[in-house]
């Protein structure tokens, strides 16, 4: 069964005494201990990010900054956040340890009503909400200005990825720190010299990184990340005011304190590939881990002559067994999905295959990347024509500007990453290329609420409407493996304008089955479960699952909900639509966005101005205020969007009797 290090052993060992630099590495393995645990429970999250920063974050807030001793909320305080933010599960340790996160909470890391997968203000101890990258410093830079202009004390400590340094933001931020001598602000750099799969010589070199960043004029430092002597000594020649803005670009291992997560061993394991990036241990591998970061925990224990660890055993929650939680990565190896015993399977694969399929007879496609190859399903493009592969690191608005140019000039680039980091970062260069009349397809990975564990800066609910409001952007999404092969084929072969394709990033729920001689046709949509009673409009594998399951109830009551897969969002046959619409007097749309800008308005707006929608009502299902975070089952009842929830609204607009 898994333990806990409790709070109670933390404050034993950081006030028994005894060498201060020994104390700080040993707090920093029993954090690792704890989040290790957080995230074997949680079924994902990110290890190897965590534990690199874990002897930075232990140091900093145990030992240089005041957080230990000065309240939350008292406005002279020192202040630290992680702008990469997925290290999160290794600062909830941290601040567990000091006592501001309760067990019990740590314990529902990506739980509803825990903890989010990534920095949520509304967590005690966390100072700024992150997770899409890039942004720290310039949020830094805002804090410690306030903290001159209003006469408060304190510093402010931002750690930042070095991966995420190719976002351009970061320079801005450079550039006008500098310049403005905003010398309360520190930025700590975690060099642990790999991104989510792969070294960052590789994605994108950063090159001599310390003269690159004394060149804005900052004061740059360097040490070993894992010594806390040498930071130590670094800090204190921070805390010398010279006016200007401070760095330390730390040197760590992605990984640390497990022997087969750290690099550069688990790259050569992984024929160079790190898989400890994102997602939890399998059972094995976490028993290796925790007994590995134990024993050398009793080991210093020992050498401090401080009695053994008391260790608390951790309760399975009520829908876990005890130890095989099934650890479910939210990338690379599959997110969390809805559990159903049905044959799942993964559209982003399809998306993969038929991307390589079309390589062959269209020379002219091109795949760019944002440092997510894996987890967009492109390694298998970029391995069999690197030539017409272009890896951009974390940088969308370059990746899409560079989309633009290579369109210009009659190739046809495919932009891939995260939609929520697509369509909205680089949405004014998603602007600027399609004010061209060019032809770009945008890959939209991880669309819509699920996975919900990472929390809201992953969750894109907003894309359809950023992308819907360009006048020549088609927004697609495909329900099963099927579908979207035949989109991708038709977003190359057959589109006139740009295309955007939203794509689920897990395995679907179930296995959606197209009637036969099914085949794609512009505008249209598939019904997948007849009904009279009222017609259910939605998209995309989560959301179709939930709908045919709400019918599926909703035949206990003797209503037949007609369900029908549209997975073109903002491009309708009329013809097709008047058709589908006629026999219903009530008409539902259940999106995978929000409700605002979505499918459900595109088709209001088109029945409006075809004269359909007098006598008819047009009912939205959509995720209403922020996202949850959660896992897929918890999320999707909070938003009532779940099938069993979605028949018992559906039954109270009809007016037919509840259901049980």
């Amino acid at each position: 069964m898994p333990s806990l290090i409790p709070q109670s052993e933390f404050e034993r060992v950081r006030t028994a005494g005894g060498d201060a630099d020994e104390v700080l590495a040993l707090l920093a393995d029993m954090c690792r201990a704890n989040a290790l645990t957080a995230v074997k429970r949680a079924g994902s999250g990110h290890l190897g990010s965590s534990f690199s920063a874990l002897d930075l974050v232990v140091h900093l807030l145990f030992a240089e900054l005041d957080v230990a001793t000065v309240g939350w909320d008292d406005p002279d305080r020192d202040v630290f956040f992680s702008s990469k933010g997925h290290d999160v599960p290794g600062l909830y340790a941290a601040l567990h340890a000091l006592g501001v996160i309760p067990a019990e909470r740590l314990l529902r890391l990506r739980r509803l009503g825990g903890l989010d997968g990534h920095p949520d203000v509304g967590v005690p101890g966390i100072e700024a909400n992150s997770g899409s990258l890039g942004m720290g410093i310039s949020k830094g830079r805002g804090i410690a200005w306030a903290k001159r202009f209003l006469g408060r004390g304190g510093r402010v400590v931002v750690m930042v990825g070095d991966g995420e340094l190719q976002e351009g933001q970061n320079f801005e931020a450079l550039q006008a720190a500098a310049h403005q001598a905003v010398g309360g602000l520190w930025v700590v750099v975690d060099r642990n010299e790999l991104q989510s799969d792969r070294p960052t010589d590789e994605i994108l070199a950063l090159g001599d990184l310390g003269a690159k960043l004394a060149a804005f004029g900052w004061n740059v430092e360097s040490c070993d990340g894992h010594d806390h002597a040498a930071l130590r000594e670094v800090f204190a020649r921070f805390r010398v005011e010279d006016g200007l803005p401070k760095i330390l670009v730390a040197r760590t291992v992605k990984g640390r304190g497990v022997s087969f997560m750290e690099h550069p061993r688990a790259l050569a394991d992984g024929a160079g590939t790190y898989r400890w990036h994102a997602g939890a241990p399998g059972d094995d591998d976490f028993v290796a881990a925790h007994s590995e970061l134990l024993g050398r925990i009793e080991e210093r224990l020992a050498a401090l002559g401080l009695p053994p660890l008391r260790l608390e055993a951790v309760q399975p929650l009520d829908d876990e067994p005890a130890l095989s939680l099934q650890g479910e990565p939210e990338s690379g190896a599959g997110a969390p999905a809805v559990r159903q015993k049905m044959s799942a399977e993964y559209v982003a694969e399809a998306y993969g295959e038929a991307l390589l399929e079309l390589a062959d007879t269209h020379p002219e496609l091109v795949v760019l990347d944002g440092d997510l190859a894996s987890d967009c399903r492109v390694r298998a493009f970029e391995l069999s024509h690197p030539a017409r592969f272009v890896e951009n690191g974390i940088a969308e608005q370059d990746m899409v500007s560079m989309a633009g140019g290579l369109a210009r000039h009659g190739l046809l680039p495919v932009a891939n990453s995260f939609a929520s980091f697509l369509a909205s970062r680089a949405n004014e260069q998603i602007y600027n290329n399609a004010s061209e009349r060019s032809k770009i397809v945008y890959a939209l990975h991880y669309a819509g609420l699920i996975p919900a564990g990472p929390g809201k800066s992953h969750q894109s609910l907003r894309d359809i409407s950023l992308l819907g409001a360009l006048p020549n952007c088609a927004v697609v999404q495909p329900g099963n493996a099927e579908e979207t092969r035949a989109l991708v084929r038709w977003a190359v072969e057959e589109a006139i304008e740009n295309v955007a394709i939203r794509l689920a990033i897990g395995p679907s729920p179930r296995r959606l089955e197209l009637h036969g001689g099914w085949r794609l046709e512009p505008g249209r949509g598939t019904v997948l479960h007849e009904g009279d009673a009222a017609l259910l409009i939605a998209y995309g594998p989560v959301m179709l699952h939930e709908a045919l399951v709400a019918a599926e109830s909703l035949r206990a009551t003797g209503t037949r909900l007609g369900v029908v897969d549209l997975p073109w969002l903002n491009r309708f046959d009329l013809e097709w639509l008047a058709e589908a619409v006629a026999p219903h007097a009530d008409v539902f749309v259940l999106e995978d966005h929000a409700p605002v800008g979505g499918l459900g308005d595109a088709l209001r707006r088109e029945l409006s101005d075809a004269g359909l929608i007098d006598g008819r009502s047009l009912t939205v299902f959509g995720v209403d205020g922020w996202p949850a975070c959660g896992t897929p089952p918890e999320v999707l009842r909070f938003h009532q969007l779940d099938g069993g929830s979605l028949a018992k609204r559906i039954a109270e607009r009809l007016g037919v009797r509840s259901l049980s």
